[in-house]
């Protein structure tokens, strides 16, 4: 055994890891270890030696994907219904959903400009939407309680405004059209309570 290998052995432990046997891996980690050491101190810092160290050794962190807002699946050919929305600009994208889909879960899968402060639960205002068809509107089921309370917070609130995180598309609903407001405040329901 060399004295680089038994040098590196010696700290190797320190940092957590344990080596059972010479391998190519673990001499090249000694000729790494030995040209760090090699170098003045004043020139060293003790985190130069993890670069030393393979991949294989380190710890290795799992994740899962992650699913936020806006996770709605595309929908299967022939089962498409459409929501156009309008931003604040004008702008329109028409987009095919599935049955069951809301609107904010749409808007952020598809990076418009709809905040979701609240997650979707009906404790904000910042998803609120503007429905252009009357027509359309009265096919949308009534808003409860806490979506009128959250709709009098709301910024150029009108007759056909709804939330989108409430609104749930459906076939009857196909080729509704929302108009994005200009502005939005985000009060949540908490910034009430004493």
């Amino acid at each position: 055994m060399s004295t680089t290998f038994r040098a590196l052995t010696q700290r190797i432990p320190r940092l957590g890891f344990t080596l059972r046997q010479p391998s190519v891996a673990i001499v090249q980690q000694a000729r790494c270890y030995s040209k760090l050491s090699a170098a003045p101190r004043s020139s060293r810092r003790p985190t130069q030696y993890l670069l030393c160290l393979p991949l294989a050794q380190s710890r290795t962190l799992s994740q899962s994907s992650a699913v936020g807002h806006g996770h709605v699946d595309p929908p299967k050919p022939g089962k498409e219904l459409y929501v156009t929305f309008i931003d604040k600009e004008g702008a329109e994208y028409k987009i095919a959903v599935n049955n069951g889909d809301n609107l904010l879960d749409i808007a952020q899968a598809h990076d418009l400009e709809m905040e979701g402060a609240c997650g979707g639960s009906c404790a904000c205002s910042t998803c609120h939407v503007i429905v252009t068809d009357q027509e359309y509107y009265d096919r949308i089921p009534e808003p409860g309680d806490d979506e009128n309370d959250m709709l009098d917070l709301a910024f150029g609130l009108t007759e056909t405004s709804r939330l989108g995180c409430q609104v749930h598309m459906t076939p009857e609903l196909d080729g509704l059209r929302v108009k994005l407001p200009s502005m939005t405040r985000n009060l949540q329901e908490s910034d009430f309570k004493s």
